[in-house]
């Protein structure tokens, strides 16, 4: 009991604590339970990053070796490819103006295509070195390139694909978000923090350190509930207040989180995690987080892409052999890639066996 603390005033404090530990308990029973629902073969061996989900063409672009496949996401089918974007690492739809733009961090450009079409129409130099994340706020009709060497972010005006401004971020950013109405949020990972741009002004508004969070990957956010989930490296999604970066809880996920994505009309938070894993975390009133299911996946699956409507979650993969040995260049290589088992995994909320799997 504190100092100066009546019995009665004790008490009170156990019940509210037992009462939002409850909260906690109810929600998560009241979560619907994930499954591996379907699993598709898609050709082609090399590695790959993001995937996006197109709401309005009900197609899924996944970045894949030195091209984007498109995916119908009805049929689980092939429905095209954008060839020639190599080290591509993510794509961001601006469906206002009907474009596409590919971060290419080999090349060190961005790839502008067309939305119908899937036909390339230019290319833009990014002004940092190995574009990565890339994200269109419509807000201000304006696209993000996050360039992670760069340690900035290069800024494309939409509507005649100008680049008009780069924004330093003294720090290697990772995956970032929208609010909708002018701001942007984008881990910094090596510096274990979010910022906060002004997408209008073109500037760092605020950068706020994640308690609890080592190396953030990826980043979600619930715009009613104005809060940010960060997938962490030490095997934590960290719950932030996206209005004063306040971090409200961490809850425990899988190794290897390289995504993360919010499902508004679930109320769910979902890491996917390289070990082969699917983590699911619900949050109380006041943001507090908890682990509500782990979904076993497969091995590398550690990017995603939600259709929201259909609460369907992408993923994707291959079988994995062992790493090449670690060069000066190449000190921490990657596992080797088996030929022709790159393959689509999608998970949605349906029956599941105590274990997580499918029965």
């Amino acid at each position: 009991m504190k100092p100066g603390m009546s019995r009665a005033g004790a008490c009170a404090c156990a019940w509210l604590a037992t009462a939002a530990l409850g909260g906690l308990t109810r929600q998560a029973e009241a979560a619907p339970q994930y499954r591996i629902a379907q699993e598709v073969s898609l050709p082609g061996d090399g590695g790959w990053d993001y995937l996006t989900f197109d709401d309005a063409g009900h197609r899924l672009f996944i970045a894949h070796g030195n091209e984007v496949q498109v995916v119908d996401a009805d049929k689980l089918t092939l429905a095209g490819t954008i060839a020639d974007t190599p080290g591509v690492h993510g794509i961001a739809l601006a469906g206002d103006v009907g474009h596409g733009y590919i971060s290419a961090g080999r090349s060190g450009t961005i790839v502008v295509f067309d939305l119908s079409s899937l036909q390339r129409l230019k290319e833009i130099k990014a002004t940092g070195d190995n574009p990565d994340a890339i994200l269109y706020d419509s807000a201000t009709h304006r696209v993000f390139s996050f360039n992670g060497r760069g340690r900035n972010a290069t800024v494309i005006d939409a509507r005649t694909d100008e680049v008009i401004g780069t924004i330093a971020l003294d720090a290697k950013p990772e995956f970032a978000v929208r609010d909708g109405e002018g701001r942007v949020y984008v881990n910094l990972e090596d510096k274990s923090s979010i910022a906060q741009i002004d997408a209008q002004h073109l500037r760092v508004s605020a950068v706020w350190p994640v308690t609890g969070c080592q190396e953030p990957s990826g980043l979600a956010i619930d715009v009613s509930g104005q809060r940010l989930f960060a997938g962490c490296d030490n095997k934590v999604l960290a719950v932030v207040d996206a209005r004063s970066g306040r971090t409200l809880g961490t809850a425990p996920i899988g190794a290897g989180v390289d995504a993360a994505t919010y499902d508004s009309g679930a109320h769910l938070a979902f890491a996917s995690c390289g070990e082969g894993v699917l983590s699911v975390v619900a949050t109380d009133a006041g943001g507090k987080p908890e682990l509500v299911q782990t979904l076993p996946t497969q091995r590398g699956a550690r990017t995603m892409a939600l259709d929201e409507h259909a609460h369907r979650i992408f993923l994707v993969t291959a079988t994995l052999g062992p790493a090449p040995a670690a060069t000066a260049e190449t000190p921490h290589p990657r596992p080797t890639i088996q030929p022709g088992t790159f393959r689509l995994l999608v998970a949605q909320p349906g029956p599941v066996s105590s274990t997580g799997t499918h029965p």
